[in-house]
């Protein structure tokens, strides 16, 4: 089978796999002992903070291991929510996030709080000029992506925090999970108080992630217990993971630039080849958006249908958002950019990673094509409208 479903999550390397066995093997004390097998597996904890706040260019005090993306998000989210909620209850976010930001909202707007959920262009980009006028006095925090999960479509991240600058007031959360190690993101150009990342988009182990919180920044715990995580997020420390989405790390940096220059080119061959087939519609922006995400559509046929008959000739791909696509409904995404509910309901996502090949590339476009022309084939003729125009 050919693994094209990265941004759901990614196959853990090998190195990260060794990682992880050998600290379950050799450092399985509690971190918070004092004997010495507490004090080996704190080291290792130090370690991998150390690895993971350099390459986030941040303080080793500002990272806070969790259980991965949705963990640091509802932390960043609703910790502000509840710290500084005497202060306002205002929330600005976009219609377009991950559920693990977007239902965050949703609960905290159960419960007192007003949200303002902005809108996007038919790229799936929000306006800076949109964020500006969002803003009102009782606002506390801003929350957008760095990468969207679906469209693959950058955000203004920096230009949004640098001019929130002027309002240090208003806190700014952005989450990155489908950013890190493809797209740079300057913590510090960025003026970034609080940033999400999970370690199974980039190789990493599942159940891993970290939350970046600015020093000084006082956010409300969810986690109660024993105060681990400089009291943010109790709980024994899972070592294991830890180690291994250092290791992870580590694969980044050793892939380096010019693994997103490959994805790239792979992104740019996949977009040229889709664009041939009759019926197909791209729905990813040309410019400004993520080497490894391709959104595509084919109107008139079911993406379900689309995505195991790609399956039976041995192409994983995906539906919208892997944690919504279960659900039988247009995803959000789409029709937030004004895509037509024909076209968001046969949506797939081709995400590509470290593994994929020039050679894979090819061969899944024959596929599709073969697909599409077969399953076309047995629905009535239509206009296909021309999402490119």
């Amino acid at each position: 089978m050919i693994y094209l479903d990265n941004s759901a999550t990614t196959r853990p390397h090998p190195g990260v796999i060794e990682t992880v066995k050998r600290a379950m093997e050799n450092y399985y004390g509690n971190p918070s002992s004092l004997h010495q097998k507490g004090v080996e597996a704190e080291n290792v904890l130090k370690q991998a903070r150390k690895v993971a706040a350099q390459y986030l260019g941040c303080k080793e005090g500002e990272i806070i291991f969790t259980s991965g993306g949705t963990e640091s998000n509802n932390t960043a989210i609703k910790g502000i929510a509840f710290q500084y909620q005497n202060r306002g209850k205002h929330i600005v976010t976009t219609q377009v996030e991950h559920p693990a930001v977007y239902d965050v909202c949703k609960q905290l707007e159960g419960i007192g709080f007003a949200v303002t959920y902005l809108p996007v262009d038919r790229e799936g980009r929000v306006s800076v000029e949109d964020v500006k006028r969002a803003l009102r006095p009782d606002t506390i925090l801003v929350s957008v992506m760095h990468v969207n999960n679906e469209l693959g479509t950058i955000q203004p991240v920096e230009e949004i925090g640098q001019w929130l600058k002027q309002y240090p007031k208003v806190l700014f959360h952005v989450d990155a999970v489908q950013g890190i190690g493809k797209v740079p993101l300057s913590l510090h150009d960025s003026g970034i108080d609080l940033l999400s990342v999970s370690a199974h988009k980039f190789y990493g182990p599942r159940g891993v992630g970290i939350l970046y919180k600015r020093e000084g920044l006082i956010i409300h715990p969810l986690m109660m217990g024993g105060g681990q995580e400089a009291g943010v997020r109790s709980g024994t420390e899972n070592l294991p993971a830890i180690a291994g989405m250092a290791k992870a790390i580590r694969v980044l940096e050793e892939l380096g630039k010019d693994e997103a220059g490959r994805l790239q080119s792979l992104n740019q061959r996949l977009r040229e080849g889709i664009e041939r087939i009759a019926g197909c519609i791209v729905n990813t922006p040309q410019q400004g958006a993520a080497p490894h995400i391709m959104n595509l559509s084919v109107p008139g046929v079911k993406a379900e249908v689309l995505l195991h008959a790609l399956e039976e000739r041995g192409f994983l791909v995906s539906t919208k958002s892997a944690c919504s696509s279960k659900a039988n409904e247009p995803s959000r995404v789409l029709t937030a950019v004004g895509i037509e509910r024909d076209c968001a309901l046969s949506s797939l996502r081709i995400s590509l990673g470290r593994e994929n090949t020039r050679e894979e590339i090819e061969q899944f476009l024959t596929a599709l094509e073969a697909c599409v022309e077969t399953l076309r084939s047995f629905i009535k003729p239509q206009t296909v409208p021309d999402r490119r125009k």
